[in-house]
C-alpha cells in the first residue's frame, strides 16, 4: 500500500514540477559523464533528478549562496548510479548539506586501550549512515571537466554500501549476482592496489582507495562512470561486477559515440573524501 502511494505521489510531482527542458539541457551539457546516454535514459535521469529534490532537501552551509544550477547538477550526478535501480536505493536519509568548499569534520573514536580520541580532518565529501550526505561545491565544479574524480558519485556509492549495514564495499547485490564472485573480484583488486601503494608504485586508481574496502568501492565507482576504460582494462572482473550491480555499461556507451575519457593519472585526493 505504501509503495503504491509513493509511486502516485512521485507521478503527481513530475506532472507539477518536472525540471524545465532548458534547465535540463544546460545540466546535461555541463556533465561530460552523461555522454552517450540515449534519449530514453536522459529522460529517465531527468525524472529521477526531479524526484531527488522532491525527497531530499538541499541545505547550504558555511555561508554558501545557492544558485539555480546547483540542484540539477548535483541531482543528475547523484541519480546516475541509480538510473536503472530507482530512487528507493537512496532510502533512509533526507538531506544534502552543501559547503562552498572543503570543510572540517569532527570525529571521536575509542582505541583498543579504551582511550577516547577527538580528531578534526578536512574533507570534500562525507556520507553519514541514516544521515545526510555532505558535499563541497568547489570540488564538484572543479572536477566537471576532469575525468576520473566525482565526489557526488563517491558519496552516493557509500550510501548504497550502507544499505547492507557496515561500509565494507558490499552493497545489496541483485538476484543472480553471487557474493563469492563479487568478493573474489574486489578482494583481489583491493589487495593489488594496497601492494602498489605500499611500494610507492603508480596506480590506476586514486591511492585513497587503499584506505579500506569501503573506500575502494566508492572510488572505483567514480572511475567506473568517469573513466570506464581504465577500470575495464586494469580490473576486468571488477568492471563486470560493477556493470551487473549498476546495470550499466559506461564503456560501451562511450565507445558508441567515439568518446573515451582521457587516461591521464588521477590527481591525489586532497583534502580527503569520506
Amino acid at each position: 500500500m505504501f509503495s503504491l502511494l509513493r509511486r502516485w505521489r512521485r507521478r503527481r510531482w513530475l506532472e507539477r514540477a518536472r525540471l524545465p527542458e532548458t534547465e535540463w539541457r544546460a545540466t546535461v551539457a555541463n556533465l561530460p559523464l552523461l555522454a552517450g546516454l540515449n534519449t530514453v535514459e536522459l529522460e529517465r535521469l531527468r525524472d529521477l533528478a526531479t524526484l531527488f529534490w522532491y525527497e531530499k532537501v538541499l541545505e547550504p552551509a558555511g555561508g554558501l549562496d545557492t544558485t539555480p544550477e546547483m540542484g540539477p547538477i548535483i541531482a543528475a550526478q547523484a541519480c546516475l548510479p541509480v538510473l536503472h535501480l530507482g530512487l528507493d536505493f537512496y532510502r533512509g536519509w533526507s538531506s544534502v548539506i552543501l559547503y562552498p568548499e572543503g570543510f572540517l569534520t569532527h570525529h571521536e573514536y575509542t582505541d583498543p586501550n579504551g582511550l577516547v580520541h577527538s580528531v578534526h580532518r578536512p574533507l570534500i565529501g562525507e556520507a553519514w549512515e541514516r544521515g545526510p550526505v555532505v558535499l563541497s561545491w568547489a570540488d564538484i565544479t572543479d572536477t566537471l571537466a576532469e575525468p576520473g574524480t566525482n565526489v557526488v558519485i563517491h558519496e552516493m556509492a557509500h550510501k548504497l554500501d550502507m544499505l547492507t549495514g557496515e561500509v565494507n564495499g558490499l552493497p545489496p547485490l541483485h538476484p543472480g549476482m553471487e557474493i563469492q564472485s563479487w568478493s573474489r573480484a574486489f578482494n583481489a583488486a583491493y589487495e593489488r592496489l594496497c601492494r602498489e601503494v605500499a611500494r610507492g608504485r603508480p596506480t590506476a586508481l586514486d591511492p585513497y582507495a587503499a584506505e579500506n574496502p569501503g573506500e575502494f568501492f566508492a572510488v572505483i565507482s567514480e572511475a567506473f562512470f568517469e573513466t570506464p576504460d581504465r577500470v575495464a582494462e586494469t580490473w576486468p572482473a571488477v568492471y563486470e561486477q560493477l556493470s551487473a550491480f549498476y546495470r550499466q555499461d559506461p564503456l560501451i556507451r562511450f565507445q558508441l559515440i567515439g568518446r573515451l575519457p582521457a587516461a591521464t593519472d588521477r590527481p591525489d585526493r586532497s583534502p580527503e573524501c569520506g
